[in-house]
């Protein structure tokens, strides 16, 4: 179902394996690998053809290695499909923000409690108002007015925020030492200079930390629906409690990762122009890693990268306070502890094995997650001998699921999987398809309690927009490259 009137030429699909397709170089003039997309029949003539034109002309960058890859959940993006890696050389490789995302460090957060449905159930509105509250939503949100610091934040205490990342939640007494053990990268990447981000990023983000914004973005109350691997749900700390509840989070770098990829793109484009380099999509822009250009957009990412784990490390600490609130108790006590907190819209230098040798790489992930396995030396040793919990967003209607990274996606996709659902229809279609009200009543009668900014925004993301979860998750586990841990399903779901 395309998402654009372009009309686009479906390929001739090479079937690899059970779930998994191939792209060969021949599809398209200057292609450098072949594309390798991991779906079921059913999910791949689901996608739309752009998908199939954006990561056949990805392929197309220099330095990339293996194969231009689509996972499961993938639909047309920006310069690359949302649902999609490739890894570059390292040394004269590239960089390109349009295959990263405006939303840079987009991600998913998941929060544990030792509360029962039964214990929750009956405060249900008021904690999901009390969140609504805590947590602002919505385009142009800005931060909760408690504590004043994080509302009002001065040039100095953001660069430091931007810099240091988990430390300075932790050195300021927003973060458990145990959130940033559990928190990819440990909360921080290192290289982050503010000096390399625009005003007009800074001015966008110094009033947004703590908040959701829009769009498929969603503060989730949630019940373990099924456990389908008990051993490693409990070496997490979850399954224990019969309908356990917990608090799943989705949300990125706002307004500052936005102006922050406009700027670069800008940048990038001017700077091919001025080195006569041409590339098939103005959006697949990209600078050579090694270039002033390259090294200081990845300086301001990795600032972005870190605004967008302490903004869902500040509304995870908005979370606990509304938790206490509703329910006198501290959140030590209900042991609202993090499980994860993974970003999906990156470029990171990791090492990886291509062709009998380990070699330093940069993984670009656009709308895909790691998924490292057992063993992995950049897991926090209580993930070392299970391999990294990956979080996978379901819409907000059908639930979503927690997996664990495998030896097998290291080997094969560079440590990356699926991210969530992935649309199967524009957010203008969906707004034609169902009210908003009518979406909101409907959900309540199922048991499922909505708060949104508008109810234009409810409609956008209505259930039927995106693709079966379980058809999605399924063909990845089936591949072994991301296995299912446990299931989850909404009660509550404030909305941007």
């Amino acid at each position: 179902m395309p998402f654009s009137d372009k009309k686009f030429t479906k390929p001739d699909f090479k079937k690899i394996a059970e779930n998994l397709w191939e792209i060969p170089t021949s599809f398209k003039e200057g292609m450098r690998v072949p594309v390798r997309i991991y779906a079921t029949e059913k999910l791949l003539n689901q996608m739309d053809l752009e998908v199939f034109d954006q990561a056949s002309n990805a392929s197309t960058l220099p330095g990339l290695l293996k194969y231009s890859y689509v996972f499961s959940d993938g639909h047309s993006g920006y310069g690359v499909p949302v649902g999609w890696a490739g890894a570059f050389e390292l040394d004269g490789g590239i960089i390109s923000p349009g295959a990263i995302g405006f939303d840079i460090g987009c991600g998913m957060r998941l929060i544990k409690t030792n509360l029962s449905l039964e214990e929750v159930k009956p405060k249900v509105k008021e904690l999901t108002n009390m969140l609504f509250k805590m947590v602002p939503a919505g385009v142009g949100a800005t931060s909760y007015q408690e504590p004043k610091e994080i509302s009002r934040i001065p040039e100095g205490t953001f660069r430091e925020i931007v810099e240091e990342g988990g430390d300075w939640a932790l050195r300021n007494g927003y973060a458990w030492k145990s959130d940033m053990e559990r928190t990819e990268r440990h909360g921080k990447i290192s290289g982050a200079d503010f000096s390399k981000v625009s005003k007009s990023a800074y001015s966008r983000g110094k009033s947004q930390l703590g908040t959701l914004g829009s769009g498929n973005h969603y503060l989730e109350i949630q019940v373990i629906d099924k456990l389908f691997d008990e051993a490693t749900a409990r070496k997490w700390g979850l399954g224990d409690i019969e309908n356990q509840v917990c608090i799943m989070v989705h949300t990125g770098s706002r307004g500052f990762g936005h102006q922050i990829c406009t700027d670069y793109l800008e940048t990038f484009v001017k700077a091919m122009q001025r080195d006569n380099v041409k590339v098939l999509d103005r959006q697949l822009a990209y600078a050579k890693i090694s270039s002033e250009e390259g090294q200081n957009y990845i300086k301001a990412m990795s600032a972005a990268i870190n605004f967008s784990y302490m903004n869902r490390q500040l509304i995870t600490y908005q979370i606990r306070k509304a938790f206490e609130k509703v329910f006198s108790r501290s959140a030590e006590d209900m042991q609202m502890e993090l499980i994860y907190d993974v970003a999906h819209n990156t470029a990171s230098i990791e090492k990886h094995d291509v062709d009998g040798r380990q070699r330093e790489v940069i993984v670009h992930r656009k709308g895909a997650t790691r998924s490292f396995g057992p063993g992995n030396p950049e897991l926090a040793p209580i993930f070392r001998s299970t391999g990294q919990p990956v979080i996978v967003g379901g819409s907000m209607e059908t639930g979503s699921f927690l997996c664990v990274g495998t030896k097998k996606a290291e080997e094969d996709t560079f440590g990356t999987t699926l991210h969530g659902s992935g649309r199967t229809m524009s957010r203008s279609k969906a707004k034609k398809m169902v009210r908003g009200e009518d979406l909101q009543r409907d959900m309540l009668a199922r048991g499922i309690y909505v708060k949104a900014t508008t109810m234009a925004g409810l409609a956008e993301e209505a259930g039927f927009s995106y693709k079966d979860i379980n058809e999605v998750v399924d063909s990845m586990h089936s591949s072994g490259i991301s296995l299912k841990v446990l299931k989850l399903r909404p009660i509550a779901n404030v909305k941007g």
